[in-house]
């Protein structure tokens, strides 16, 4: 029979799980209002494609910073914390950046996505790490459905921002009420979660406290440089996307800001239904046939979208790239965790190693469009993308679909 206390139980985890839903959804949402709007930031600011390279490599800056100092600070002081600091970085990058594209500053626009890049960073190994603990007390995978969250926002930000931009609305007005609407939401969901998840405290038998030694060794395990490869050609395939699809469907295709942020909605909407999808198909297939057939996915749309003559097969190719690069990164993150031990320092190590693709992916990407063009420097991402397929056993459970291949 259960009990009231079970009862109660049972409904703060779900409560729990809710509010690490929510605030994905607000980072989605915040990240597709700046990409839905970077046309119309890049002509505010003056910049080239070069130049606009080096700005969102702010950005990916701040994205390195945060990941680095989240799994300490998770490992100190527990998720919550380290999460609400996160978001409140995120809330507070887009009243800059709206700032800063008013301003028509390159400088401000750079600062304003240090902040926001860092907020994110810092939530990343904290929610991942939560959201692994949810796993746990449920029994069955939340992670993908997490990110999918994150994706559900990116669709809902990106089809308020093509709207938006098709009726030229200011886009400071525009960033200022997406952070009054996301801060509220953000105070509710952190709320939510429990005070210490992923602490590791002194003497405690339970979690441990790693030492200095031992959180570096984690680098030097086998499975977690190949998870971490993974992640590193997943999440460059996710945020060449992010970062460039709309100007690719601007200045590779010739179409408006409102038509390529349309395109991109399709890339948002792709990810959305790949990650809800992530629990059926992990259960049907396991991780490691859904992370090498994400990997062919992502570089088979890719292939289309850099070789496509028109752009209506194009914009069919980014709802492949889309499914492709849904689960790549959830699912890696999640074998990260496989063990309790060490988990915030694994699941922070891979997270660092994926996101060395968001600080070089950027400029690297623009630097190479300024002379070959952004789709054809995309072939590269689909390269990035294969290379992690072919290291997709390393996602396996350990002991489980290991022994299957």
């Amino acid at each position: 029979m259960t009990t009231i206390e079970e009862i109660a139980g049972a409904r703060r985890v779900r409560r729990w799980r809710g509010g690490l839903f929510a605030l994905f959804g607000v980072v989605g949402v915040s990240m597709s209002s700046w990409v839905t709007r970077t046309p119309a930031i890049r002509d505010e600011i003056g910049a080239s494609t070069a130049g606009m390279g080096i700005v969102i490599f702010g950005l990916s800056v701040g994205a390195m910073a945060g990941v680095l100092a989240s799994g300490y600070l998770v490992a100190r002081r527990g998720g919550r914390p380290v999460a609400a600091a996160g978001v409140s970085l995120v809330v507070l990058g887009m009243v800059v950046l709206g700032a800063g594209a008013a301003a028509g500053s390159a400088a401000g626009v750079f600062c304003a996505l240090m902040l926001f890049g860092s907020g994110s960073g810092l939530m990343e190994i904290a929610v991942n790490v939560e959201g692994a603990a949810v796993e746990q007390a449920l029994d069955r995978p939340v992670l993908p459905a997490l990110h999918g969250c994150f994706s559900a926002g990116t669709v809902v930000g990106a089809a308020l921002g093509i709207l938006l931009a098709a009726v030229d609305f200011p886009v400071v007005w525009h960033l200022w009420a997406v952070a009054a609407l996301c801060a509220p939401v953000a105070l509710w969901a952190v709320l939510q979660m429990p005070a210490h998840t992923g602490r590791e405290t002194a003497g405690s038998t339970d979690a441990p406290r790693l030492t200095p030694a031992e959180r570096l060794a984690v680098w030097r395990e086998p499975r977690v440089r190949m998870l971490g490869i993974i992640v590193l050609g997943m999440a460059l395939v996710e945020g060449a996307a992010n970062d460039w699809l709309p100007l690719i469907m601007v200045d590779g295709y010739g179409l408006g800001s409102a038509a390529g942020s349309l395109v991109y909605t399709l890339f948002a909407v792709a990810m959305t239904v790949g990650r809800f999808c992530g629990e059926y198909v992990l259960a049907r297939f396991g991780r490691t046939t859904v992370v090498r057939t994400s990997a062919v996915f992502a570089a088979g749309g890719i292939l289309v979208v850099v070789l496509s003559p028109h752009p209506a097969p194009a914009a069919v190719a980014v709802v492949l790239w889309g499914l492709g690069a849904s689960l790549g990164f959830p699912v890696t993150l999640s074998a990260a965790g496989d063990t309790p031990h060490g988990a915030a320092a694994r699941v922070s190590a891979v997270a660092t190693t994926g996101y060395l693709a968001f600080l070089a992916g950027p400029p690297a990407l623009g630097l190479l469009g300024e002379h070959v063009g952004l789709r054809n420097a995309m072939l590269a991402v689909a390269v990035a993308a294969v290379v992690a397929g072919t290291l997709s056993r390393a996602a396996a459970r350990p002991a489980t679909e290991a022994a299957n291949g």
